[in-house]
């Protein structure tokens, strides 16, 4: 980029750092949501929940369910609909 160039695009400065931002947040939230390891941990707190009584199986059935469609979404290829 030339002299010229970063003065003439220096006032949209504030909005790059804005949208590079909420580009690093929505990373950090996909990589947290598609985590293996946090999806193995969530599916034993549902198992915990069958066994302490605390959910039903429909419903551990359905949220297990939500958390499998959430690990194979992420292991797609990009290009795979």
């Amino acid at each position: 980029m030339g002299l010229f160039t970063g003065l003439a695009t220096l006032p949209l400065a504030p909005v790059r750092g804005v949208v590079w931002l909420a580009e690093v947040l929505q990373e950090q939230a996909e990589a947290q949501l598609y985590d293996p390891g946090r999806i193995a941990a969530e599916m034993r707190d549902i198992a915990d929940a069958v066994a302490a009584g605390e959910m039903d199986e429909q419903e551990a059935a359905e949220r297990e369910e939500e958390l499998i469609e959430r690990l194979t979404h992420h292991q797609r290829p990009a290009g795979d609909f």
